[in-house]
């Protein structure tokens, strides 16, 4: 697997193999973190990532990330695989702004 990170790394391209290598290896995870990036619901900030979920928005930092799914079960959740998809690709949104500027009282 580590491969096709390199490869996309490379490429900066988010191919029909590369899509279904992470499908196929990650299941429902990698299927939703693909829609997330497709749907550009990855945004990144000076100091971290932000993925749009369903319900909230989750902060993601390096491999941490606030969900629940993260935080109950402790391993890689679609949004930490949805902020490694853009990062490589560069298909997320970009904000100049440290994200606690964004929270309004």
């Amino acid at each position: 697997m580590s491969s096709i990170w390199q490869r996309i790394e490379r490429d900066r391209a988010l191919t029909p193999e590369f899509r279904t290598c992470i499908e196929r290896v990650y299941g429902e995870r990698g299927r939703k973190a693909l829609e997330a990036v497709d749907a550009g619901q990855v945004k990144r900030y000076r100091d971290f990532f932000i993925v749009v979920g369903r319900s909230d928005e989750y902060i993601v930092e390096g491999d941490f990330c606030t969900c629940s799914d993260f935080l109950f079960r402790g391993r890689e959740c679609w949004h930490i695989l949805a902020v490694r998809i853009a990062e490589r690709t560069g298909l997320y949104e970009s904000y100049d702004l440290w994200y606690q500027d964004t929270w309004k009282p």
